[in-house]
């Protein structure tokens, strides 16, 4: 794998996608519901039609899309695969470049409340360059066209990616996919990753635990996993089984896309049971929008299926040495005991987060911030790779 040379790149929706989009809104078809049902079902219909009317007469597609080519957007080519990405430079010498990775159903927009104060922070010397890829098949990088696009392989394609940017040594930082693809990027260029932080990992309980051993807090994440299992994993099920059939639908139909996705918003973070509360309306919208104008809802459900497929083969085999930050997030829904985590990572920072839910960077982008800073602080080395 060699990345193509980068080029600038803006976002620039045909208007013809857009009429269509309100075109699909105006004569969109709703279930029934049954009366006094809630969210226990999925997502609640009253809600959704709020949503479908904001988003048919009062969401702003071109305003959202300015905001975004107001920052440095770039794309590359590794084997054979685009990559767009957000390129936020920080205006200080000697700051640390650091790839922020999303996962489904997210997009880059999760990160763009903590790009400005990464790059630009009180003290200089906590400055990164921000890189936010769109992961292939996702948004801007735009659909997979060939099979195996796994973890393993993105953070593959991520390293020659930062190399065409000019970066010699990086940090990682991702949650839900991110998270995996980050684990192989410190796995695979670990004399390049100055350090991986992640606010998410999900570790089996170890082959050679006794379970008369589990204390409280192993016992309770086990029993947090059960109850996920058994009424959360549906959609990784369908996604990692038949993406093609349920992209059918995605496709096809912008409120089954929405409805889809808020399900998710709502369920996986601390909010309450009410999005809005950590979410504002039109960036959810907009999140939803990277997936409709690009046409990637079935290739992003398709990386479900290429990892399950893919097994062993995509994921690190052994401890990854290079220094790891865990940040815990009460309502996330994927947590493993600091113990666990040890005996596959070379854990150096450890923090548990007042509030905050799956989707860190977007719900609590403060406290992300300043636990990156903290982590990053001590790896830090002059000349840490500032070439651009």
């Amino acid at each position: 794998m060699v990345a193509a040379p980068v080029a600038p790149f803006r976002v620039q929706v045909p208007e013809e996608v857009l009429a269509d989009l309100r075109a699909r809104l105006e004569r969109a078809r709703l279930p029934n519901q049954v009366e006094g049902v809630g969210w226990e079902h999925g997502t609640e219909l009253g809600y959704l039609r709020e949503l479908v009317a904001h988003w048919r007469d009062g969401y702003d597609w071109r305003a959202e899309e300015s905001r975004l080519n107001a920052i440095e957007q770039v794309v590359t080519e590794v084997d054979g695969q685009r990559i767009h990405l957000l390129h936020h430079r920080s205006p200080h010498p000697g700051a640390l470049p650091i790839v922020l990775t999303h996962g489904w159903p997210g997009s880059v927009v999760e990160f763009l409340d903590v790009l400005g104060p990464l790059a630009d922070p009180p003290d200089p010397a906590d400055a990164f360059h921000v890189i936010v890829p769109s992961l292939p098949g996702y948004g801007f990088s735009g659909p997979t066209t060939a099979p195996g696009w796994h973890a393993r392989r993105i953070a593959r394609a991520f390293g020659e990616m930062v190399d065409a940017l000019g970066y010699p040594r990086f940090g990682v930082q991702g949650g839900d996919w991110g998270s995996i693809v980050s684990q192989n990027m410190a796995d695979l260029f670990p004399e390049r990753v100055v350090g991986l932080h992640l606010n998410f990992v999900s570790l089996p309980p170890p082959k050679d635990l006794d379970p008369a051993e589990l204390d409280d807090e192993a016992k309770a994440i086990l029993e947090a996993r059960r109850a996920w299992q058994a009424h959360e994993t549906g959609y990784s099920t369908l996604q990692g089984t038949r993406p093609q059939t349920v992209g059918y639908a995605l496709e096809d139909s912008p409120v089954g896309l929405l409805a889809y996705i808020v399900e998710k918003l709502r369920g996986w973070s601390d909010c309450g049971g009410d999005p809005e509360t950590v979410f504002s309306r039109d960036r959810m919208l907009t999140n939803v929008m990277l997936y409709w104008v690009t046409a990637t809802a079935t290739s992003a459900a398709r990386l479900y299926y290429e990892q399950r497929h893919a097994g062993a083969e995509a994921v690190p085999q052994q401890k990854v040495t290079v220094p790891t930050g865990v940040a815990v997030f009460p309502k996330e829904m994927g947590k493993t005991p600091r113990a666990w985590v040890e005996r596959r990572y070379h854990v150096t920072h450890w923090s548990v987060m007042p509030r905050g839910g799956h989707f860190a960077a977007w719900e609590q982008p403060e406290l992300f911030v300043e636990d990156v800073r903290a982590f990053f602080r001590p790896l830090r080395e002059t000349g840490s790779g500032d070439v651009r």
